[in-house]
């Protein structure tokens, strides 16, 4: 059944990385539908939370990537005391829909236009749906989504929102994603920075070394929070639970690790469940310390 954007978002309301990781044809690569979901529903208050399956795929020589400063024995001993291979890594690319029952916020679009509206229709919305696009920085694998290859805007009824640091940086860089897919939208967007309102309840915190202005959102309602911390920690084992690991992706290196041991050390101790981007689908989870890092402890049923 195809609801109505009226229906969609009035009938939920009481509801209790990067532009180079591959080739376009490797990147716009979808999960197959027999083997992974393609949505996932959670409360948070009186916002309906939507993770979307925008993509995934396998990737080869994950040292590659992440714990580019470890040597070969210690990433390998990481790797097989959480169950995980070295030479390949499953990507994910979640963006994330939140329903407050007036607007309909996206946050981030995938690889691809095609990609992002077969996830948004698969939850039951459709891209013209959207209210607000919010971008929590720059990689390819956010902004694809924004149009289809003809240049085409996606989300035609939706206002755009990115933080000022991050727009400037990529601004200033002249970065060909960015030209055809961020700066043609830039009259229809507004900035912020840290700790400005996307709405009431959307909260923005600077989480910067990913990229330059990298930024996540706070969602709070009902006296519940949930973080979006967006691509502050990569991979649940070689970046989450290891912050001081390097990842080619993270622009700069220190800044990434620092803000990774404070992001993930609020959510932590404040025990504030969190949803991030390249986590293992549905890409909603917990953390606690562990030794000197920290440990990913999936959802279950806590947000059901």
């Amino acid at each position: 059944m195809k609801l109505t954007r009226r229906q969609a978002i009035a009938g939920t309301a009481t509801l209790p990385f990067a532009a180079t990781l591959a080739n376009t044809a490797q990147a716009q690569t979808q999960a197959p539908a027999t083997s992974l979901p393609r949505f996932r529903d959670f409360t948070l208050g009186d916002f309906r939370v939507t993770t979307l399956l925008a993509g995934s795929r396998p990737v080869e020589n994950p040292q590659g990537i992440f714990g580019m400063n470890v040597s070969e024995q210690e990433f390998a001993d990481a790797s097989a005391a959480n169950f995980i291979p070295t030479d390949m890594a499953q990507f994910f690319f979640t963006p994330t829909v939140v329903n407050t029952g007036s607007e309909l916020i996206l946050f981030d679009t995938g690889l691809s236009a095609g990609g992002m509206t077969q996830a948004l229709a698969a939850a039951g919305y459709a891209a013209d749906d959207i209210t607000h696009v919010v971008l929590t920085h720059m990689h390819g694998d956010h902004i694809g989504g924004l149009s289809d290859d003809s240049g085409a805007e996606t989300f035609a009824n939706a206002a755009y929102i990115t933080g000022q640091v991050e727009f400037d940086a990529w601004a200033a860089m002249g970065n060909d994603g960015f030209e055809a897919k961020v700066r043609p939208l830039a009259e229809k967007m507004s900035f912020l920075g840290d700790g400005d309102s996307v709405r009431s309840g959307i909260t923005a915190m600077a989480a910067f070394g990913h990229t330059p202005g990298h930024m996540g959102y706070m969602l709070e309602s009902g006296g519940q929070q949930l973080l979006l911390m967006a691509d502050t920690a990569n991979h649940y084992v070689w970046s989450l639970a290891y912050p001081d690991w390097e990842v080619r992706f993270d622009a700069d290196k220190a800044a990434a690790a620092e803000t990774r041991r404070r992001v993930l050390g609020m959510a932590a101790a404040d025990r504030i469940p969190l949803i991030g981007y390249h986590m293992p689908f549905p890409g909603l989870g917990y953390v606690e310390t562990r030794g000197d890092g920290f440990h990913y402890v999936p959802h279950s049923y806590q947000l059901m």
